[in-house]
């Protein structure tokens, strides 16, 4: 049995945040030529994505016998072919490959972070750092990291705002003003209920004070949006894409958003059309269709970022599942992509090609992509991601053509 560990969430951070979707309020607007209002939405698969299974590449002769139950195309199940004759999407995404054929996707790879030790809790760490390792005195996260690095300009938003949640994610911790919200489960209190909770806060936690106020100006943002999402497995997750949509979408709403869904840790009954991993695609199909149609014309300027800590073993296990591994695939999207193809430097699926004999092989590191968006996307210049948003990757350059 693979013992599998997750970050632990503490009191103070489960009143002061929303890990579920967070988002950067005060984004200054960028000196861009014309009407360019660029966003970035990064969605984080917690429990490592199989990628193999997400993308599959059917073309490799070893595919079939590696995978073996596991191996898309097998069981009477189809494929999404991609157009090259190599690669294929998992049919559990039709909408993404509907994007994919618009120009509006690129898949990338074989890729991974520098992490290679297959712990969630410290795979997750670097994915959301941005270090070369995991570190627990490590205070921000990349993604505050590039709120702080972008050049002064007109504010969009007035004030950050906050909405009782799980956590603030590492990768938006820092010293920027971030906005969380989550979905209430629950009658929410009158507002001078909920002022005078804040005012006694203050005489005794004033952080605390502090996001509870912001939050309820988060409401008000959110007041009169009902969301128009039917009762069903992927509910959960197009929820959280609605109302990211509809935050970013505003005119003085974030510009800087993560998403994290839960669930990808699929060491048993992955496969098959009622699998876990094929529910879980398919809400993910379904969620970043919502993203889109919700953030409407803003869909323009936006990049979405779909990542995870590291990939899963390259054969399954006993439970119909895969355990922890190394390389993954990382999906990017949105109007301001530059899509339709399959960025990969193929390492094979032989024996001897695995990483570690049993992974597969890393030859993109994810870094190079995140830099290629930051750069091309916001103008961030080449030295500031090497030393401020991902510290010590002088040596990975960023992945050209990414944006559109």
């Amino acid at each position: 049995m693979q013992r599998c560990s997750y970050p632990t969430i503490s009191r103070r951070r489960l009143l002061a945040g929303a890990g579920v979707f967070a988002a950067w309020a005060a984004m200054p607007k960028v000196g861009f030529a014309g009407t360019r209002d660029p966003r970035l939405v990064v969605v984080i698969l917690r429990g490592a994505l199989d990628g193999l299974a997400a993308v599959a590449p059917i073309g490799d002769p070893n595919y079939r016998s590696l995978r073996g139950a596991l191996a898309l195309g097998e069981g009477g199940r189809d494929v999404l072919p991609l157009g090259d004759g190599f690669f294929a999407l998992n049919d559990a995404m039709p909408k993404l490959a509907g994007y994919y054929r618009k120009g509006e996707a690129t898949i990338v790879h074989a890729a991974a972070t520098p992490y290679r030790d297959r712990s969630h809790f410290d795979g997750q760490n670097v994915l959301e750092s941005g270090l070369e390792g995991p570190s627990t005195a490590v205070r921000s996260g990349w993604l505050n990291r590039v709120a702080g690095a972008l050049p002064a300009g007109e504010r969009v938003g007035t004030s950050p705002g906050l909405a009782i949640g799980p956590t603030i994610p590492l990768i938006l911790a820092g010293p920027a003003g971030t906005l969380t919200w989550s979905p209430q489960t629950f009658n929410a209190a009158r507002e001078d209920t909920a002022l005078r909770l804040a005012s006694l806060y203050g005489e005794t936690d004033k952080e605390l004070a502090r996001l509870l106020t912001e939050g309820l100006e988060t409401d008000k943002m959110m007041a009169g949006t009902p969301f128009d999402v039917e009762k069903g497995p992927a509910r959960a997750f197009r929820v959280l894409a609605n109302g990211a949509g509809k935050l970013l979408a505003k005119p003085d709403g974030p510009r800087l958003a993560t998403i994290s869904y839960e669930g990808w840790d699929t060491h048993v009954q992955e496969g098959a059309d009622n699998g876990r991993l094929a529910k879980n695609l398919s809400a993910l199909d379904v969620s970043l269709d919502d993203l889109a149609r919700t953030l409407g014309p803003a869909w323009n300027d936006t990049v979405v970022a779909v990542v995870t800590e590291f990939g899963r073993t390259a054969w399954g296990n006993g439970g119909g599942g895969t355990d922890h591994g190394t390389a993954t695939t990382a999906f990017l999207l949105g109007g301001a992509v530059k899509g339709g193809r399959v960025i990969a430097n193929w390492p094979g699926l032989r024996q001897a090609d695995l990483q570690d004999g049993r992974d597969l092989r890393p030859t993109t590191d994810l870094r190079a992509v995140l830099k290629g968006v930051l750069r091309d996307h916001f103008g961030l210049s080449e030295k500031v991601l090497a030393t401020d948003v991902f510290p010590g990757s002088i040596g990975i350059r960023p992945m050209a053509g990414l944006v559109a």
